[in-house]
């Protein structure tokens, strides 16, 4: 490791958390500059996480020696005075951090659209970075300094943890843009007796509760060709389920704390409507017969 000691394990740290700061400053800026409006539709952030996804790879095919993943991240071996080029890996995933589903970085995101400014959505976004920064670069540099000394033996194993995670992230992207399927399942007869009904208008009213680890229940069974509202319920939730979405609707709802939200599904056609976090981590549907 070039630079030897503390000053090696903390550059490369410190630049990731820079980079990290400024993409996460200039988001607010323009979150808060132009609302809601800014915020991509699903499809657009499924894709974005497959393109994190397809990164987070690169780089771990990157540690395992794999020299087309090399070419393509164009990590050449360098002379050891100059050590410049060895902080473009660290910006990088500075920068790309942005793009990884999280549900406190949509919070985050939120409270900066609501800010209805770029230097308020500034200000929100830059105030998380720093929140965060101390315990990222403690981790950063003990990691750091833990594979200076294990290099060749961690090397392999965080390889490996990278391939899992860009797994878990293509996965996520796929079904937010609404190309992976929910894994099927059966709805509850008990389920949908009990969060299906219909009011005395003759509207038929779905309840999905939105809780911090999914959606409960996750699959329903409802009538097709009849209007429909969907009545969303949170309780106390903070977690990615608030930011709820229809892939198919190109839809997104933000969901209070705790409160009830009502999306008209006008008169669906029989088939299933798939829901998921906006984050694509908690998949759920509803079967239209």
């Amino acid at each position: 490791v070039g630079g030897g000691g503390r000053t090696g394990a903390v550059r490369p740290v410190g630049v990731f958390l820079a980079a990290k700061l400024g993409t996460h400053a200039l988001l607010g800026a323009l979150l808060g500059l132009v609302g809601g409006a800014v915020q991509p539709g699903p499809r657009v952030r499924g894709a974005l996480l497959v393109a994190a996804a397809l990164i987070l790879a690169l780089f771990a095919l990157d540690l395992l020696g794999f020299k087309p993943a090399r070419r393509i991240l164009r990590r050449d071996e360098e002379p050891e005075h100059c050590r410049t080029p060895r902080f473009r890996r660290p910006a990088a995933l500075g920068a790309a951090t942005v793009l990884l589903p999280c549900g406190l970085t949509l919070s985050a995101e939120l409270l900066a659209v609501t800010s209805r400014s770029a230097l308020g959505g500034a200000a929100v976004m830059t105030g998380f970075v720093l929140g965060t920064a101390p315990l990222f670069g403690l981790i950063g540099v003990t990691v750091g300094r833990t594979l200076a000394v294990l290099r060749g033996r961690l090397t392999a194993l965080l390889a490996v943890a990278l391939i899992a995670v860009a797994g878990w992230t293509l996965m996520s992207g796929l079904r937010l843009a609404g190309r992976l399927p929910d894994g099927g399942g059966t709805a509850s007869a008990a389920d949908s007796a009990r969060f299906v009904r219909t009011d005395a208008s003759g509207t038929q009213v779905v309840t999905v509760w939105a809780l911090d680890r999914g959606y409960r229940p996750a699959l329903l069974t409802a009538r097709a060709g009849v209007r429909t509202v969907l009545v969303l319920r949170t309780r106390d939730t903070r977690g990615h389920t608030r930011a709820f979405t229809i892939p198919s609707l190109g839809k997104d709802v933000v969901l209070p704390v705790t409160g009830e939200t009502r999306v008209d599904l006008g008169a669906p056609a029989p088939g299933r409507l798939r829901f998921v976090c906006a984050s694509g981590h908690f998949p759920g549907a509803i079967t239209f017969r």
